[in-house]
């Protein structure tokens, strides 16, 4: 109990400044959450789809191979359908790359999508950790310019106090967020190389000359 009463005294005493900070903070768990589900369930549907398609590619049997990818909405499922399509209708290996190139650029920014937010969230967060303390010294110059000589220094140092809670709970919000950041950027960067590997197994896999 106490350590929640020292929780929100330190809200409190941030300043209106605290607010937006902790939207920002919000908003940016949001999306860290929805992309790291979404990335989690990338991964194992496409790593399903892969070891499904394979035995159909090894077999030869790319009518039934390319019937499975169209049905999958999986990041694997949407590349390899590119490449097995063309396969139908081309017989050289630099069309079918081409193609799950193009497959590759469709899927990527999916991927990647709303990922960047959070380092702008975590600089955003800290840059308005900063314009509250720099607005609250000002409001405490401003305070103790016209109180009692006697007292200023201890109205000064109370009030810097204050002023600097922005500027600890804007860290306390970027820091988390710009961590965050990173494993979603590594997350995503696993992902793609995967992808990327896929694709290129799955021409050596149809023996295709180039």
């Amino acid at each position: 109990m106490e350590f929640y009463a020292s929780v929100v005294r330190f809200f409190q005493e941030g300043g209106v400044f605290m607010y937006p900070i902790m939207i920002v903070f919000g908003i940016g768990i949001i999306i860290a959450v929805e992309r790291y589900l979404y990335l989690t369930v990338a991964k194992t549907s496409s790593r399903r789809m892969w070891n499904d398609l394979m035995p159909l590619i090894q077999k030869g049997k790319l009518p039934q191979a390319m019937a499975m990818t169209s049905k999958s909405k999986s990041a694997m499922a949407k590349i390899l359908n590119y490449g097995i399509a063309r396969a139908t209708t081309a017989r050289h290996r630099d069309d079918i790359e081409t193609a799950m190139e193009e497959g590759l650029m469709e899927v990527i920014p999916r991927l990647e999508k709303r990922t960047h937010y959070l380092a702008t969230y975590a600089n955003l967060a800290t840059l308005l950790g900063l314009l509250g303390t720099i607005m609250g010294l000002i409001n405490a110059f401003t305070a103790v310019s016209n109180a009692n000589p006697a007292d200023k220094a201890d109205l000064l140092s109370a009030s810097i106090s204050v002023a600097m809670n922005t500027t600890a709970f804007g860290l306390m919000a970027a820091i988390p967020l710009l961590l965050i950041y990173t494993v979603l950027q590594a997350k995503t960067t696993e992902l793609v190389d995967s992808l990327e590997m896929a694709a290129v197994r799955l021409l050596n896999s149809m023996n295709i000359k180039a």
